[in-house]
């Protein structure tokens, strides 16, 4: 046989070894912390509905969560909850979009200013880019653009102070204001806000839109801070609610999520200090036959989490030799039961379009 470079491979390299002779269980080195990551690492997290599980584990784990916009003096926990603190590292809701990261971006760095616009019902105020965030409303103008103020400010602290910006690209599928050309994280009519034909526009993202997004965002916060934070790209593994495209639902996410992980796989490749994070592939990838999820097939069991993050912790200390907290996941070792009960109260404000499906 004569030489080539696959007789030097390891076994990883090769399907037959590596997946199909493990038990799903045991498919090992899937990743490795290609730059160093310790509990006294400042974490900061944004992204999709899935971004909040490496918060919850990060915290349970005695690791540092950066939580920029703590809630006020007070407020009990379940409250604080309520009011979106505590599950991002600034009370930003959720950003699916790499446009809508790049968007958060140049606010907080003073690139550009966020448009004065809400969104009125009731006599409370709505943050049209937070829609979420106050259940019931502001009670006025004036204080909804403080506190969207305050967020901004706090989430350029999560920038500007954080060892490692943890991003979990969710979505495609976004929506514009035409008079300002800002978007919005859901279409307005949904969970706030009044739709508007002639205002308001759709657009389902492209590879080009997508990348460039995320590779200008990712600039300026290097540009900000040259000597840091490192980049950690994941993909929610969670299927869309509901489709805007046109297409059937199931052929709607796997483009989504295909332009997603190859994105994400680009930039990180092209990055120093950018990683990507398989937690798409061990949700979704064939060998694990849809075991991780609910009998909805659409979110993510608690021992789907509990699989992703152990393959997390479990790719930090091989290069780096890190030193793990004495309550944190090493081999069999399982968390008990009561460290998932934050799992359930996982806040996503898409998972609000299924209401509008229940009426077919």
């Amino acid at each position: 046989m004569s030489q080539n470079p696959y007789l030097t491979l390891d076994a990883k390299a090769f399907w037959s070894p590596a997946v199909a002779k493990r038990n799903l269980f045991d498919i090992q080195d899937l990743w490795e912390a290609p730059f160093p990551i310790d509990p006294k690492t400042v974490i900061a997290t944004y992204g999709s509905c899935f971004a909040q599980h490496f918060s919850n584990a990060l915290v349970k784990r005695g690791f540092t969560w950066l939580d920029a916009e703590v809630a006020p003096m007070g407020l009990y926990k379940t409250n604080a909850k309520k009011f979106n603190y505590g599950v991002f590292s600034a009370r930003t809701g959720n950003i699916y979009a790499t446009s809508l990261l790049k968007q958060w971006t140049k606010w907080a760095l003073g690139h550009s200013e966020p448009p004065e616009i809400y969104w009125e019902a009731d006599e409370r105020f709505y943050d049209p880019f937070r829609p979420q965030i106050e259940p019931n409303g502001f009670n006025s103008r004036d204080e909804m653009l403080a506190s969207r103020a305050f967020t901004i400010k706090s989430f350029r602290r999560s920038m500007l102070e954080s060892d490692l910006f943890v991003f979990t690209l969710g979505l495609t599928e976004s929506w514009w204001d035409k008079i300002t050309g800002a978007e919005f994280p859901m279409c307005p009519g949904t969970v706030a806000g009044d739709f508007d034909a002639e205002q308001h526009v759709f657009s389902n993202q492209d590879y080009d839109f997508v990348y460039s997004n995320l590779k200008d965002a990712i600039q300026m916060i290097r540009e900000a801070r040259p000597e840091g934070p490192s980049i950690l790209l994941t993909v929610s593994p969670v299927p869309l609610t509901a489709t805007n495209s046109g297409n059937h639902v199931l052929v709607a996410t796997m483009e989504s999520k295909s332009v997603l992980r190859a994105v994400a796989g680009k930039v990180a490749r092209e990055n120093e200090n950018c990683s990507y994070f398989p937690s798409y592939e061990i949700i979704n990838a064939p060998p694990y036959r849809a075991t991780f999820f609910e009998p909805n097939m659409r979110s993510v069991n608690l021992h789907g989490v509990d699989h992703v993050m152990k393959t997390f912790f479990s790719g930090l200390s091989k290069e780096y030799h890190v030193t793990l907290p004495a309550n944190s996941e090493r081999g069999k070792h399982r968390l008990p039961p009561e460290a998932f009960q934050s799992q359930l109260d996982i806040k996503c404000e898409e998972e609000l379009l299924a209401a509008f499906g229940d009426k077919k």
